[in-house]
């Protein structure tokens, strides 16, 4: 099978179009043929081994795991031994897991769920790791209360403003100017263009600040928040040649401040799995959440398609197609 294989850390010119052994669904797994797939901030992440101190965890040479891709969507080819029948040959499904720029992907049967009846391949594949972040990320958001999520344009940030209005909040999107109508349009109550506006010197007071972007300090953050006002970190960032703790400086100083502060600093580990899913698949066939797609690219030129997200701050999602 075809699969983008990454040897080294670098540019997307280190990704490459091989043929690999096709993988055999083992115990407790499901071979998906993988129909579309979606870029995330975590794939250049992974690609350049950004920012440096995340090498000890991903491998310090190059990654562990050589083929890159998480999100997927596909129809299941094959069952192994000790899956239930909740999951059969030809069903349709949307996951997440590592290794999903590919032909086919072997795939635990906790991390898969039927796609959405109403989605097409290519629109479901924006949902696993991005709906999943956003899902986690305002699971404690009550009803009345204010958000504002900073990075509302991504992939993460748009899913989030719809999963916020369906929970009934009062939703604030911080994007730029050519964003603005895309993010009101998804339904936010009002945008912030923060090429003319700052958020956190304009005196407005969050319950929830859910923060994509890692551009901010956290003295800002936190007095953007009411007294017991909830912040969640969540990564982000762009490349600028290489960093030693880049956006996550703020993931750091969540977990160490976290334990004694008023405020509630959550640093988001929004790990995949069936429930998640099956939440978002939910959403999707209610008409609540709605998939935006700004680019599709075949397998062939997901380098380019990593460039794109890594470099042009994409709007939306941008799928892979197998």
């Amino acid at each position: 099978m075809k699969a983008i294989v990454q040897d080294r850390y670098g540019s997307a010119d280190v990704l490459e179009l091989r043929e690999v052994e096709r993988p055999v669904p083992g115990a407790g797994e499901v071979l998906v043929r993988v129909r579309a797939s979606s870029v995330n901030a975590a794939d250049w992440h992974v690609m350049r081994g950004d920012p440096y101190f995340a090498r000890l965890f991903l491998g310090l040479r190059g990654p562990k795991t050589r083929i890159r891709g998480l999100d997927f969507a596909g129809v299941v080819e094959a069952v192994g031994p000790g899956v239930n029948g909740l999951l059969q040959v030809g069903d349709e499904v949307f996951g997440e897991v590592e290794g999903a720029f590919a032909e086919y992907v072997c795939v635990p049967q906790h991390l898969v769920e039927h796609k959405p009846s109403n989605l097409t391949f290519e629109q479901a594949a924006t949902l696993p790791l991005a709906g999943n972040t956003a899902w986690m990320g305002l699971r404690d958001l009550q009803s009345g209360q204010k958000v504002l999520i900073n990075g509302a344009s991504g992939g993460v940030g748009l899913m989030a403003m719809q999963i916020a209005k369906a929970r009934k909040a009062i939703v604030t999107g911080v994007c730029s100017t050519r964003n603005v109508e895309q993010v009101r349009a998804a339904g936010a109550d009002h945008v912030i263009d923060y090429r003319t506006d700052d958020f956190a010197r304009a005196g407005e007071r969050y319950d929830l600040i859910f923060d994509l972007v890692g551009n901010r300090s956290m003295s800002e953050l936190r007095g953007a928040l009411t007294p017991d006002g909830t912040l969640v970190l969540s990564g982000g960032g762009s490349f600028t040649g290489g960093v030693l703790f880049g956006p996550y400086r703020l993931i750091i100083q969540g977990k160490v401040l976290g334990p004694f502060a008023r405020q509630r600093l959550v640093v988001l580990e929004a790990k995949p799995g069936k429930e998640n899913l099956a939440a978002l698949r939910e959403l999707a066939e209610s008409g609540q959440l709605v998939p935006v797609i700004e680019r599709i690219y075949p397998l062939t030129d997901v380098p380019d398609a990593i460039r794109h997200v890594e470099k042009e701050h994409a709007r939306a999602k941008v799928v892979v197609t197998a």
